[in-house]
């Protein structure tokens, strides 16, 4: 009978009252996260969006209620955030849209690793404890989410700030993931502010000035930052080509004559307006441009560059064909026909004046279902199961992070070039910039995803790459947005989305290594290590409850 009764309880009136206004909390948290994030300029959202849900969260007590809650107050932040994710242009490919729509449904389950690690907590300690190392279980997440084969980190909560420039200078320090250890720990104790004055009529003093000191000593060391910043002496004028060239249609039979027309027209008109180097966006040309079949462009390429007196720094599918299997890397593909074996690398290419060498590097962080199928390397079948219409599915993993040795004007100089997705990646980037690289370039092609949210949110993440690592990020991309952002994460220059055009800017070069560069993953390790304490303290109270 008192099971019956409980489940009266759980469906009566007061009950379903109680519930509908958890979810009407949980709901205007989704949406205050999301309004927080490029390209609505509204950063300051980020610091009390997860309050509503804390209130929520106060009245759940079972694994499974927090977790519903969690999962419905994710649902809607991933769909105000990543509602472009499937393209839903007329001539998109089926599979991004399906992709696209499956990642709406999936995405919101990786928030239930933290609120998992809460119930941990709770268990071991008490809800107040447990809140206070929320925060480290929410950085846990977003680190393990970006070293999985499912990778897609684009919702990092430090990514909501490239509009704060003053408060995000701190990022050169504590990185991208220290910036979500602060945001998290800000809505904690605004939320236990107005908590204890609600039940208590009175201030909570402590968290009133923790969460101020939050908000506030970061603007001040950024404000400081930015007032002392001197434009380095060394400078180098590059010149960014943007096509504008349908990604659909170009991986279709077509002139590829036309194609290498067009990029070396609006090279040209760089070069006139005084660009030292070019760089062209992701895939600029959608052949295995060296793999042999293709001696007339390729000396076309050559002739500019060597005419010119200018290198290109080029996205570019690469692929190395074996017809000896034994000599093959153990990671080749076999061709349709069955007689070869190859590799195939969506790549960027450097193509120096007066040299027939081309510096190659291979993309390594690549796009889970688009460029990789997940799993994959251990389920070789589902590779046959997953493909995308337009070819880019299937590229094997790039081996090493590469910086290009470059030579512009009798001037040595350090690039670090890395691909579309590759810049969102914090502790990756910074490895290019550990080995030397004097400034990032970012190729990429957003012209999948239409006049959307998407392409402005994937550039603003470079403001964070470059305020790291304090080096100038240029992007060329396909589309739009093509543009130069400053060591202080300030866009300089950009170009419009869907317009053919080039920009010339003068990009500086920076040689010192920040402590963040230094120490990528001293916070994301340090919160995991946390993390992992509390499963083990869980286990081991779980364990002791059982048998004494």
């Amino acid at each position: 009978m008192k099971i019956f009764e409980k489940y009266r309880n759980l469906n009566s009136p007061e009950q379903k009252k109680k519930i509908h206004r958890q979810l009407l909390l949980g709901l205007a948290s989704g949406i205050l996260i999301g309004l927080s994030f490029p390209p609505i300029p509204l950063p300051y959202l980020i610091f009390i969006g997860l309050v509503p849900y804390f209130f929520a969260l106060q009245h759940r007590e079972g694994l499974a209620e927090i977790n519903r809650l969690t999962y419905f107050t994710a649902f809607f932040f991933n769909i105000i955030i990543l509602y472009w994710v499937g393209g839903w242009l007329p001539n998109s490919d089926p599979f991004l849209m399906i992709a696209g729509t499956t990642l709406f449904f999936f995405n919101p389950v990786v928030f239930l690793i933290p609120s998992t690690l809460y119930y941990f907590a709770k268990k071991v300690f008490n809800k107040n404890i447990a809140l206070l190392l929320l925060p480290f279980f929410w950085v846990t997440y977003e680190y393990a989410y970006s070293i999985t084969d499912f990778k897609f980190p684009w919702l990092t909560f430090g990514n909501s700030l490239p509009y704060f420039t003053s408060y995000i200078q701190i990022a050169e320090i504590i990185g991208v993931y220290g910036l979500t250890l602060l945001i998290i720990y800000s809505n904690v104790f605004i939320y236990r502010s107005i908590k204890v004055y609600v039940e208590q009529k009175k201030f909570d003093k402590f968290s009133i000035s923790v969460a101020a000191a939050i908000l506030i000593i970061p603007i001040i060391y950024g404000n400081y930052k930015i007032s002392n910043y001197s434009e380095p002496e060394k400078t180098i004028r590059v010149g960014l080509i943007q096509p504008n060239l349908d990604p659909n249609k170009k991986w279709q039979a077509g002139s590829l004559d036309e194609q290498l027309n067009l990029y070396l027209d609006l090279s040209s008109k760089a070069i006139s307006s005084g660009a030292e180097l070019l760089i062209w966006p992701e895939t600029a040309l959608p052949v295995y441009l060296l793999a042999g079949r293709y001696p007339n462009e390729v000396n076309r390429l050559h002739e500019f560059v060597d005419t010119n007196n200018i290198p290109i720094l080029t996205g570019m599918p690469d692929a190395t064909f074996y017809r000896d299997s034994s000599v093959a890397p153990e990671y080749a593909k076999p061709l349709s026909s069955g007689k070869m074996v190859y590799t195939s690398y969506n790549s960027i290419l450097y193509f120096s004046p007066n040299s027939r060498d081309v510096q190659k590097y291979g993309k390594i962080k690549l796009v889970p279902f688009g460029e990789k199928v997940p799993l994959v390397d251990v389920l070789p079948f589902l590779g046959d199961w997953i493909k995308w219409e337009v070819g880019l599915s299937g590229w094997n993993t790039g081996r090493d992070t590469t910086v290009f040795n470059a030579t512009v004007g009798g001037r040595s100089i350090k690039i670090g070039g890395v691909i579309c997705i590759e810049s969102i990646y914090p502790d990756f980037t910074s490895v290019f910039v550990k080995k030397g690289a004097e400034f990032i370039a970012v190729v990429t092609n957003d012209s999948w995803y239409g006049d959307s949210s998407g392409p402005y949110q994937h550039k603003e993440i470079s403001v964070i790459r470059a305020v790291e690592n304090r080096r100038a990020v240029v992007r060329a991309a396909n589309g739009g947005i093509s543009c130069l952002i400053d060591p202080l994460g300030r866009t300089i220059a950009d170009t419009k989305m869907y317009t053919r055009t080039f920009l010339v800017v003068d990009v500086p070069l920076e040689q010192e290594l920040t402590f963040y560069t230094k120490h990528p993953l001293l916070i994301p390790l340090a919160a995991s290590a946390v993390s992992i304490i509390i499963i083990l303290l869980s286990l081991f109270v779980k364990i002791k409850r059982k048998f004494i």
